[in-house]
């Protein structure tokens, strides 16, 4: 089976971004280096931030935002829990979220679970794509959800319609240009259907 080892974040500024990373709480689920490949708009992917509980998530919000990050869609209840969306400085957007409605403990910067979020143009191609490529399925929902069995990583990797996503998020979907993400495995270099950039991990 397929390891999916890490995500590296390409950005203008690694030492800013490293930075923020840590500050918000991601520094152990992504990596930073340098690129400048032109890019505008939607970048087709988000990561999503899970946390046990609603104060968790404001704590992890307001580290966010006091680290440089803006709001993309405030806090708020909805039937499925709790959430918020913000951007990081360098573009990347996180979606922080908690299916709890109500605090049992004290509120804490802490997270649960982190996930990559890929938007796909047809998540059944993506998903027989990366099958192919040797990644477990976990949980599938015909065209509108993937995720797969990636028990060695600390980060989850999820397929979504890419007009979902982006609407999720609160941005249009229109983008052109490098995703400005490279994710690592031991499944060799490859660029999947949507143009996202797989590459050999480091040891």
């Amino acid at each position: 089976m397929t390891s999916f080892a890490s995500v590296t974040l390409e950005v203008p500024d690694p030492t800013a971004s490293d930075a923020f990373y840590r500050a918000f709480g991601l520094g152990p689920f992504v990596q930073v280096r340098a690129a400048d490949a032109p890019t505008t708009g939607f970048r087709g992917f988000a990561l999503s931030i899970v946390a046990s509980q609603p104060g968790n998530v404001d704590a992890l919000l307001r580290a966010a935002l006091d680290a440089g990050a803006t709001t993309l869609k405030p806090a708020t209840k909805g039937f499925w829990g709790y959430g918020g969306v913000v951007r990081a400085p360098d573009g990347t957007i996180c979606k922080i979220a908690t299916s709890k409605k109500k605090d049992t403990g004290p509120a804490a910067r802490q997270i649960d679970q982190v996930a990559l979020l890929l938007g796909v143009a047809d998540v059944k191609a993506s998903k027989r794509f990366y099958v192919e490529r040797g990644l477990a399925v976990a949980k599938s929902f015909g065209g509108k959800y993937v995720e797969f069995d990636t028990p060695s990583s600390a980060v989850t990797l999820a397929l979504y319609p890419r007009r979902a996503l982006a609407e999720d998020t609160g941005v249009p979907q229109e983008g052109t240009g490098s995703h400005r993400i490279v994710i690592g495995s031991d499944a060799g270099p490859f660029t999947d259907p949507d143009g996202f950039v797989w590459e050999t991990a480091s040891a």
